[in-house]
């Protein structure tokens, strides 16, 4: 299982409390669309039993902090971001792209991640799989959010504390 968050803005508490959801669902990976917004927050996803992958948002202004803060748990770079797990090719960014078209006419992705709206999304076009996790922070909906994708099967679950 591979869990997806974004926009997590410093929310202590919902992200302690989705590190041991992820620990206690044995994830094989934790992936988050960006804004973290401090190091300091960055910091409790070492405590997951994976690897983090990630990439800057608009709200992650110390990015040095940030790549300190979660340094030999994970990696966080600039967007976009392409890598490939558990037989996928995902494409992570924090800011949507407008159109998705370019990631729809590419045969080599499966996976399109984002972040930056703080609503949570799951589409498909084609066979592209458009996923957006919402706001990890909960600070403007209410609600803290997650996605949980089964890489075997490409499918994925919307989840709230």
């Amino acid at each position: 299982m591979i869990a997806i968050i974004s926009d997590s803005h410093d929310n202590l508490p919902a992200l302690r409390q989705m590190v041991a959801i992820f620990n206690e669902l044995s994830c094989s990976l934790v992936i988050h669309a960006g804004d973290f917004v401090a190091p300091f927050a960055a910091r409790e996803l070492r405590r997951l039993r994976c690897p983090l992958r990630a990439v800057f948002g608009n709200c992650d202004g110390e990015k040095q902090g940030l790549i300190t803060a979660i340094e030999g748990g994970g990696l966080i770079q600039d967007a976009p971001y392409e890598f490939s797990v558990e037989g996928l090719k995902i494409h992570l960014r924090h800011i949507p792209l407008a159109p998705e078209t370019d990631l729809i006419a590419r045969s080599d992705i499966d996976v399109y991640i984002f972040g930056h709206t703080h609503k949570p999304s799951i589409a498909s076009k084609g066979r592209l799989l458009i996923l957006n996790p919402g706001e990890a922070g909960g600070w403007l909906t209410g609600k803290s959010s997650y996605l949980l994708l089964d890489p075997k099967t490409k499918k994925a679950t919307l989840h709230y504390l």
